[in-house]
């Protein structure tokens, strides 16, 4: 018995692996080198498009928990991620090369784990779990279309600009992590009201890249918005939303600036950093001057340009249960980011889910169901409740679970209400173990 699994993105590869240490044979189709996706730089598997993050470390923050669930659950990928770690306060932050090179060497030394370089046309017969991700090549897409009876739903995804610490001017930006939890991990470059107000006005005339006409109705999903469009809505929105300066002081002057530019950093030899909050689809000349007007980033050394790319997703509350089956053909699963799961950790949670649901299916077994109480379990019935009205992406987060009853004096305790859902969580999922 064996199973196709189409794409070796991180879902991808989190299904084969997981279904490889149970002993079953798996086909892992990746059509990079043969053919790009526009996005992906690489021709290694799992590779991190568009920064290095995987997000909060914490249990108490949601997606922290949902790491901690991995582990538990024996995530492979979150192993890998954790041995591969880079400085970046309270987030779990990765090498991605070194991460991606691992990964793709793990795969290809497994015996169970045949490898084929080439595009899948349409979806295959037999077990399959489809990880193409959230830019499916075309030829596959419209097969998909077919079998869901549906069209596909589109939104943005933006990718930040990556630059060499060396170029940066530590005269003016300093090392701090936000409320000084953790490490002082991020590069931070302050501005005063002038200096905001200049770099705000050649962001908003800045010329963007002409979107091509398939991609002009698609939707941005809302926490990967572009700078540009968060600038639009008004002069200090990036003050309160990836520029915000609270938390963020200079010891050297003691000041809280007006607003900080914070980098994080990109790779275990820290010599590269990403702007946080910079996704963006200016014209890269336009790029360039809006990086130089930073205060600390006048003479900065820009290794990547930020891109900006369609994202495309099923829609899963009308096509899969909770498990991550299809509807109307129990061998085929869908996993990752074209599911409507949004971003890498989730993208990693919902392979190795689908990888041990279609093992147990082959096996006999029951399918594995996660609760509300667990965040996983909470994403995945997110995702597939046939309620939706407008389905649109989501991430883990606390909104999503199951409620908790705590007395009326303490409920507007955000950490003890956190602290409650992760050990209820817990105990859950030890409990299954």
């Amino acid at each position: 018995m064996e199973v196709k699994v189409i794409g070796a993105g991180l879902a991808g590869s989190e299904a084969a692996l997981q279904l490889s240490k149970r002993g079953i044979k798996v086909r892992l189709y990746e059509m990079r080198p043969v053919k790009s996706t526009g996005a992906h730089k690489t021709d290694k598997f799992a590779e991190f498009v568009c920064s290095n993050s995987l997000g909060a470390s914490d249990c108490t923050n949601a997606s922290g928990l949902l790491k901690k669930e991995m582990e538990l659950l024996g995530g492979e990928l979150i192993q890998i991620a954790r041995k591969y770690s880079v400085p970046a306060g309270n987030a779990l932050a990765i090498d991605r090369e070194v991460f991606s090179k691992t990964v793709t060497e793990k795969i290809e030394s497994d015996s169970n784990i045949e490898i084929i370089r080439e595009e899948v046309d349409e979806i295959p017969d037999g077990n399959v779990i489809v990880a193409s991700g959230p830019l499916t090549s075309e030829k596959l897409s419209d097969s998909i279309k077919q079998f869901t009876q549906s069209e596909h739903l589109h939104f943005f995804d933006a990718i930040a600009p990556i630059v060499e610490k060396d170029s940066i001017d530590f005269d003016k930006a300093f090392w701090a992590s936000r409320y000084d939890k953790g490490e002082a991990s991020y590069i931070n470059c302050p501005m005063n009201k002038d200096e905001y107000e200049k770099f705000y006005n050649i962001l908003i005339n800045a010329p963007k890249i002409e979107l091509k006409e398939f991609e002009k109705n698609a939707k941005f999903f809302e926490s990967c918005l572009p700078i540009e469009v968060l600038a639009s809505r008004g002069v200090d929105t990036l003050r309160f939303g990836p520029m915000k300066p609270v938390g963020l002081v200079d010891k050297r002057t003691g000041i809280e600036n007006y607003a900080v530019v914070q980098l994080r950093q990109d790779n275990s030899a820290k010599t590269l950093f990403n702007l946080v909050g910079f996704q963006t689809n200016l014209k890269w000349g336009s790029q360039k001057e809006l990086l130089q007007s930073i205060p600390g980033l006048e003479n900065v050394n820009i290794v990547r340009y930020g891109v900006m790319h369609r994202n495309t997703f099923i829609n899963s509350p009308q096509l899969l249960k909770p498990s991550l089956q299809t509807r109307k053909r129990e061998n085929l699963f869908f996993a990752g980011q074209i599911t409507g799961t949004e971003g890498y950790t989730e993208s990693i949670a919902s392979g190795m889910l689908a990888g041990i649901n279609m093992a147990n299916y082959i096996e006999g077994k029951s399918l594995l169901i996660l609760p509300k109480e667990t965040m996983l379990g909470a994403l995945t019935q997110y995702i597939t409740d046939e309620n939706h009205d407008k389905f649109q992406p989501i991430n883990s987060n606390w909104g999503i679970v199951a409620p908790v009853e705590l007395p009326k004096k303490e409920r507007k305790n955000k950490k003890l209400k956190a602290e409650y859902i992760v050990n209820r969580s817990l105990e859950y999922l030890n409990s299954m173990i």
